[in-house]
């Protein structure tokens, strides 16, 4: 039931995504030949809204299909004025643009929604001190919460840790020890560590652990929005910073997944609640239109960079052109699904 959930969040992602497209296309005067919820052979259809609606058997992604536009082959186009190509190059960057908006759109409703119900933050309370640490030297202990640092209240151990890696001189803290609230001073130390890359990284750090303690957050509606905003911000972040990290060679080529890891991921996510669910569900929208905003011809990015070549040049890419990096964008793709795939082939094997 699971794998069945993250099917269908999948394919959600994937139709808000397409819909974009569809209704910024529409709203344009462009006829929409076709909707699709995945590639290849077609499992079932209907038609509505002078478009053809379907699902096909492989649920990679998704397509619209307008008039004078094909991704397969570009110098198929159309003089029709409901065709794609017959508009001008800013209608189709907006038409471009409206899918990875449209992903970044329901991340930012899926966060909001988090936000409402509540989501889990880790406290800041010390659940270890390491051995001759700055924060063993200065007192702290097991059990103390951290109320505030340099006068400056922190409500989650994120919060806290924030402000330590910033740290460039003694901080303040104030804690709360057997239900008296005292002050302590604590110089943090540059330290060895790790990042989420698993690069070797050196920053302020005092010698903590959390205690894995939680609560959830208590967000009005404009709290819950600025949650919304700032995690849908973030998330892009990541992923932008994942992608440089992964093309400069930071991060192996190992570590890249493909559908099957991000289906895996939702369907264990399932297992956790409908929380877990949109805050993957939201992490996956975003990367979908960060990734699809790349300018790797045959995705929304290639496209946007063809038509602003057009603005800048005052004409087309020629048709030999754009078929030549086209046929290359879809080299790229393929590659990077097939390094996806045997990854993953990879992970579930050991």
């Amino acid at each position: 039931m699971s794998w069945l959930i993250s099917l269908l969040v999948l394919s959600a992602l994937i139709f808000f995504h397409e819909l974009g497209h569809f209704a910024v296309a529409r709203r344009l005067g462009v006829y929409v030949e076709v909707f699709s919820i995945g590639f290849g052979k077609k499992l079932a259809s209907f038609r509505a809204f002078n478009t053809e609606w379907r699902i096909a058997a492989i649920p990679l992604g998704g397509y619209v299909r307008m008039k004078g536009q094909d991704d397969s082959d570009p110098t198929k186009t159309s003089p029709d004025p409901d065709s794609y190509n017959s508009k001008t190059p800013l209608q189709r960057i907006a038409i471009l643009l409206a899918g990875p908006a449209a992903n970044f759109g329901l991340a930012f409703v899926l966060y909001f929604l988090i936000a409402l119900g509540g989501p889990q933050v880790l406290s800041p309370v010390i659940g270890s001190v390491v051995e001759d640490s700055p924060a063993a030297a200065a007192g702290l202990k097991e059990g103390d919460r951290i109320l505030a640092i340099d006068g400056k209240t922190v409500t989650t151990w994120d919060e806290m840790s924030d402000v330590v890696k910033r740290a460039e001189r003694t901080i303040a803290l104030q804690i709360e020890r057997d239900g008296m609230v005292e002050n302590i001073a604590v110089t943090p130390k540059m330290t060895e560590t790790q990042n989420m890359f698993r690069e070797t990284v050196y920053r302020p750090m005092v010698g903590i652990g959390s205690a894995g303690e939680t609560h959830a957050l208590d967000l009005g509606l404009l709290g819950a929005v600025g949650y919304a905003v700032d995690e849908t911000w973030e998330a892009s972040k990541l992923i932008f910073i994942s992608l440089e990290k992964l093309i400069t060679g930071a991060v192996p080529t190992s570590e890249l997944g493909g559908v099957v890891t991000i289906v895996k991921i939702t369907a264990d996510a399932s297992e956790s609640g409908w929380m877990a669910v949109f805050f993957f569900a939201a992490l996956i929208s975003v990367n979908l239109g960060v990734l699809n905003l790349l300018p790797i011809p045959a995705l929304d990015g290639g496209h946007i960079m063809f038509n602003l070549y057009e603005m800048v040049m005052r004409r087309a890419p020629s048709e030999a052109i754009l078929f030549k990096l086209t046929i290359a964008g879809w080299g790229i793709l393929l590659g990077l699904m097939s390094l996806g795939l045997y990854n993953d082939i990879n992970r579930l094997m050991q």
